[in-house]
């Protein structure tokens, strides 16, 4: 049963530029499969900041916003999800029948959809999280997140800290492991912290001094010249990147995840990977059980780490235009509650 008194939700529309319009759009009846969830709150993705900055390309118009939480409010046949649960989504929605879905890589699948990404004329209008409603399709991964996990806390697993736990199954082991994080942003600060919990010694480097004094609050410690076993990259940056791969020991592991627009290319010479039994590996999105790593992770770390300081206020959507600029000094998510 759909307990909603109003077939209509308010969305900001993203049409181009900063420029955001507030619309009343119609809750269509839900098919088979799929999720009615009432928004609570939503932070702001630095992928965002990139869609509107033009720094990426992304369907115009459409609702962006893909790191958030909320409330299941209506559910359609043959659907997991329970009315009244508290919850956060994969940003992909995936077939589950591809080649690519079958071997596991899910993330990669050959009709893949995502979250606040998706054009606002199309079949998906409520895609995306800044609005008072997002439909999940069948195919979207949903996880319950616990009574304890503030909004503020849980919101960003859907993106920053699943992705964080795909990084470091791409890294391996950590136990002992000397660890370098590059770039100090919600990722590498997620990062920072998970890979202390796992064992390993951290380091953490980025040009931003403010996002370092962050990062020794989440477990960081000064970085230095010295070799390192694992480095893992949220910048994207060639230069640090080039930086950070020579400073890998023998049999060391570089893992990109900030590589997500195009750089400069990243002068690679073969001899040295072979000599020094370098890997060189990518991760871009993540699987379901990232997801819900995530949000074990962050019940595990609530109170060792101050998560919430990091999370703006949030603001209304009206005011989403101003949030989706970089966040002030000490701050790494700008957050919306649509209800507001």
């Amino acid at each position: 049963m759909d307990p909603l008194s109003s077939r209509l939700t308010t969305a900001a529309i993203w049409v181009g530029g900063s420029d955001i319009e507030l619309r009343q759009v119609e809750i269509p009846d839900l098919a088979d499969g799929e999720t009615l969830v009432r928004v609570r709150l939503a932070t702001v993705c630095g992928s965002d900041l990139h869609t509107v900055t033009g720094r990426r390309s992304g369907a115009c118009p459409s609702i962006l916003g893909h790191e958030a939480v909320g409330e299941v409010v209506a559910v359609g046949a043959a659907t997991t999800a329970v009315v009244g649960q508290r919850v956060i989504w994969s940003v992909t929605v995936t077939c589950g029948k591809c080649a690519r879905c079958r071997s596991g890589r899910t993330a990669k699948c050959e009709s893949v959809r995502k979250v606040g990404h998706e054009p606002f004329h199309g079949d998906w209008p409520l895609s995306g999280a800044y609005a008072q409603h997002i439909i999940l399709p069948r195919g979207t991964t949903i996880a319950v997140v616990p009574p304890d996990l503030p909004d503020a806390v849980a919101a960003p697993a859907a993106c920053a800290t699943a992705t964080v736990m795909a990084t470091i199954d791409a890294a391996g082991d950590l136990r002992g492991r000397r660890v370098l994080v590059v770039g100090a942003g919600m990722l590498g600060l997620t990062a920072v912290a998970a890979c202390a919990e796992a064992g390993a010694e951290v380091q953490a480097v980025d040009i931003d001094p403010d996002r370092l004094t962050t990062a020794h609050r989440f477990g960081a410690t000064t970085a230095d010249t010295d070799p390192v076993d694992v480095a893992i990259d949220y910048t994207g940056s060639a230069s640090a990147i080039d930086a950070a791969l020579r400073r890998l020991d023998i049999g060391g592991v570089l893992v990109l995840a900030g590589s997500v627009a195009p750089t400069p290319p990243l002068p690679v010479d073969p001899e040295t990977l072979v000599r020094r039994w370098l890997t060189i590996t990518g991760v871009h999105n993540y699987e379901p059980r990232h997801l819900r790593r995530a949000v074990d992770f962050l019940v595990r770390t609530v109170r060792e780490y101050p998560w919430d300081e990091v999370v703006a206020e949030p603001v209304a959507l009206t005011q989403l235009g101003a949030a989706l600029h970089r966040p002030p000094i000490g701050i790494l998510r700008t957050a919306v509650a649509p209800r507001l």
